[in-house]
């Protein structure tokens, strides 16, 4: 037998690789069913790493692919282990976490126990100098960056942009028996998101570049195998394209060539007040992709919620649109900006408590950077994933529902 194997090396190989796999399945079984494994040991919160090498991937995948979801990957795992359990996904241990007490713990700002880090689908789309990727030194540098572009002159022209985008939009409308809120809300989120990072308006390259940045997105949380025909070498295809097209945009600023008063063009200079030297193109490019991603599905998300609550609670809607027809009239002959704001504190309060019932930003990983305890349980594990509810994963009210009196609301003028 042993000389047909040598003459067939194909075959060979095959019962080679078949017999590593045996190995390790047999290895992952004895691991997990000893009862004095480290783990078990350590007190490590409860769950299934799932097979070995592909953990719980496809599973979580599968769910993120479904109309429900990759929290439906989370909530059926919640209602077996708690609101504490582990899997494995894309070969790193995870642990989901859905109570206040804990994320608060994890999430502080002046934590230096955690430190970020998105799986690898999303860090590698999105480059080393996303800000959702950087160390915790680098994020307050890019955080202080990027916060000292919204001046009052940058928001007052994007709130005169988004206003004409909205009421655009609403008028399209007319011609559709149906409309999908969060789709539409994206479409307008993204044109204006795009104004305001690199001031793209024309028609075609916006398409071209919105289909691109939703390649990248619907990539961001699937299997990381760049193989011809899968979601994430589509992700990987459609990100160089975008970055060819920004490298063409911002050659064109180096050269002076054009200039424009956006977010690209001050990521292209010194920042005295910073000591900040100018951004590199890789920088630029990683940073603007992450704005438009993050600015368009946050906004778009915000939106479709407001809507939703509205519908539901149709005292608050009507009282508000009493409100602003009267708004109207009083400034008609005034186009909508900063001081407009100041007299909608009733739409203020409605916009927050939409923002304190639906979570906007669903997950916040975070890496344990040393071994430590939450909620009681010892953590030595890489990636901790997270999300702050206002109901819990079984759908029952956690005693915050949506307060359509808003009297605990409060409203800050801009």
């Amino acid at each position: 037998m042993m000389v047909d194997f040598l003459s067939h090396p194909p075959l060979l190989l095959f019962h080679l690789l078949s017999l590593s796999l045996i190995a390790c399945v047999v290895l992952w079984v004895l691991k997990n069913l000893t009862g004095t494994w480290a783990t078990r040991v350590a007190n490590y919160p409860p769950g299934s790493r799932g097979i070995p090498w592909i953990g719980e991937t496809l599973a979580f995948v599968a769910a993120n692919n479904g109309s429900k979801g990759f929290y439906d990957f989370v909530a059926t795992r919640h209602i077996r282990y708690g609101n504490c359990f582990k899997t494995s996904i894309h070969g790193e241990t995870h642990v989901f976490v859905s109570s206040i007490e804990a994320a608060g713990a994890i999430l502080n700002c002046d934590s230096i126990d955690f430190s970020k880090r998105y799986i690898r689908s999303i860090a590698e789309l999105l480059g080393d100098h996303s800000l959702l990727c950087a160390s915790h030194e680098q994020h307050k540098l890019i955080r202080r960056r990027i916060s000292n572009l919204f001046t009052v002159d940058s928001m007052a022209s994007s709130i005169n942009m988004f206003d004409e985008l909205t009421i655009k939009t609403l008028c399209s409308w007319k011609q559709k028996g149906n409309v999908v809120v969060f789709n539409e809300a994206l479409k307008a989120t993204f044109t204006a998101i795009c104004k305001m990072v690199i001031s793209l308006e024309e028609e075609d390259k916006l398409e071209m570049l919105r289909k691109d940045v939703f390649e990248v997105s619907e990539a961001m949380l699937s299997f990381p195998l760049k193989l011809l025909g899968t979601r994430y070498y589509r992700g990987v295809k459609a990100r160089r394209r975008i970055d060819d097209s920004l490298r063409k945009i911002i050659a064109s600023r180096r050269k002076g060539l054009e200039r424009h008063e956006d977010f690209l063009q001050c990521f292209l200079v010194r920042d005295e007040s910073l000591h900040d030297d100018p951004w590199t193109d890789a920088q630029i490019l990683d940073n603007i992709l992450t704005l438009i991603i993050a600015g368009q599905i946050t906004t778009a998300s915000a939106i479709a919620w407001m809507v939703k609550y509205l519908d539901e609670n149709q005292e608050v809607q009507e009282r508000l649109r009493a409100l602003h027809l009267d708004l109207a009239l009083k400034l008609s002959h005034f186009p909508l900006g900063l001081e407009a704001l100041n007299e909608m504190p009733y739409a203020c309060k409605i916009v927050k408590e939409s923002l304190r019932m639906a979570t906007i930003v669903s997950w916040f990983p975070r890496v344990a950077l040393k071994d430590c305890q939450i909620g009681g349980r010892p953590q030595a594990l890489q990636l901790l994933g997270l999300r702050n509810r206002r109901k819990d994963l079984l759908g029952n009210e956690s005693g915050q529902g949506h307060d359509a009196s808003l009297s605990t609301s409060t409203c800050n003028n801009f």
